[in-house]
Order: C-alpha cells, then structure tokens, then sequence
C-alpha cells in the first residue's frame, strides 16, 4: 500500500506516520530521514543538498526529488511505503505521480489529518524546552505549573517556533503551498479526511478505520 500523509504543522503526521507505517509494515519514509541519510553519507544529492542548507539556502525541489526517487526504488519500498512530508505542493505531486507511473504504480490513499487552526496553535504555543537536557514539556498535556524541567531541573524556554505568531504565520505558508494538494488529490479521488483531534489512539484508530476498504 502506498500513502501520502497530508496535514498542517501541528496535526501530528510524525505520531501518525510511524504508528501507521508499523501498522501495515511499511517503511515510513519522511523527508528529513532522507536529508540526513545522504547528507551524513556524503553521497553526490546530499553533497549538493549541503551546500544549499550551508548558505541557507532551500534545497531546490529537483534535488529533493532526487532524494525520494532514490529512497523509493529501494527494496523495502517495493511493495508499499509512507511518505510524510513529500509531497509539499502540486508539481511535487505530479512529479510523484509520474515516477510511480513508470514502475507501473499508484499512490493508493492520501490521508489529510484535519485539524483547525485555533488547535494548531493551542498545541504547538505550548511546548516548552528544557535548555539543559533538551526534553519538550507541554503547559496543558504534561500539566506543567512551574518552568523548570521535571527530569534535570534546568530551565524551560518557549522557543520562537513555538511562539503563536510565528505558528500562525507556517499555518499561512501551509495553506499557500501545501494545501492545494488536497485539491488535487480529490481531483485524483484517493483523498481520504480524518479528525486529527483527540487522544493519538482514537486519532490512529480512524486512520487505521480508513485503510481497510483498501487492505481487503
């Protein structure tokens, strides 16, 4: 089975990604793996990613799309794969679509996690970073009332990613770039939505609810 996870910052794909994957034995395969993968490798993509990230630079989408080719021409993909965080927008999409094509394949289901903003940001202004030992606390889940780290006593800060304007401005580039995807995968009619609220294991249990029809 081949899934494309979809959803805003905050929505919990990584949670989702690695449970599902397990669920089906499939390799979860994200972007971020596939950069350090070749990066620390030193292959001939990674050396080239590395010199767009050295200048702070994006990485540009055809050096990207190099990296997932790869990845998904290995042999534990063959037979089914997730990919979380790929694709980010439409040509990548396309793109996607084109080289599963040539091995005579198809993206089977894409599963939006569907969560609204004032949740998004409720989840992710909440985190709090132990700046000793590096552990994240959250102000409600964890019910923390003081800021000092639980585990080494250090101190905790609210990183800038975290802070709600900063969110909300990743939700703005999310619904600019990524979310057309959900357009074209309804267009593509393997667009499946689930409620990405509540605890993770009910969340995982809709997941899981919307890949049967597909592993029968």
């Amino acid at each position: 089975m081949r899934i494309v996870l979809v959803g805003p910052p905050g929505a919990g794909k990584g949670t989702q990604a690695q449970f599902i994957a397990s669920h089906l034995s499939i390799p979860k395969i994200s972007t971020g793996d596939i950069f350090r993968a070749n990066v620390s490798g030193g292959t001939p993509l990674g050396q080239k990613a590395k010199a767009y990230m050295d200048r702070g630079d994006l990485v540009p989408d055809e050096v990207t799309i190099a990296m997932v080719r790869d990845r998904l021409a290995e042999d534990d993909a063959r037979e089914g794969f997730l990919l979380d965080g790929f694709p980010r927008n439409v040509p990548q999409a396309e793109t996607l679509k084109k080289i599963l094509s040539e091995w005579d394949a198809r993206v089977d289901l894409v599963l939006e996690l569907v969560v609204d903003e004032d949740e998004v940001v409720r989840r992710l202004s909440g985190r709090r970073t132990c700046s000793e030992c590096g552990r994240i606390w959250h102000v409600m889940f964890d019910d923390k009332k003081d800021d000092v780290c639980d585990d080494c006593g250090g101190q905790l800060f609210q990183r800038d990613d975290d802070k709600e304007e900063t969110i909300r401005h990743r939700l703005e580039v999310y619904t600019e770039q990524t979310a057309p995807l959900v357009s074209f995968y309804a267009d593509e009619g393997n667009l499946v939505g689930i409620d990405a609220t509540g605890p993770v294991e009910e969340v995982t249990e809709r997941a899981l609810a919307a890949l049967r029809p597909l592993a029968r």
